[in-house]
């Protein structure tokens, strides 16, 4: 199944640290919980190694918030967990 990103969530993928790769990736292959409105949340770690707003951190955490539209995810917005 495709991936698209609203608006907003592309919009949003640099200021809080996400790649493209890695929201279609969280989507494909990610954990998957039910979120509010009916929406459908994806989880997944990746190894990160590097810094991010001047502190260090070994891995990230994306979580994505898609609905399925027209047979394809659409992302409406992405949360970025550093730790």
């Amino acid at each position: 199944m495709d991936v698209h990103l609203h608006p907003h969530a592309a919009q949003r993928l640099e200021e809080r640290g996400a790649m493209l790769d890695e929201v279609r990736v969280t989507v494909m292959e990610g954990e998957r919980f039910a979120a509010k409105f009916g929406r459908k949340g994806f989880r997944r770690n990746f190894t990160f190694d590097g810094v991010w707003n001047g502190k260090v951190y070994a891995n990230k955490q994306i979580e994505a918030y898609a609905v399925e539209e027209d047979g394809a995810w659409l992302v409406i917005t992405v949360i970025v967990k550093f730790f």
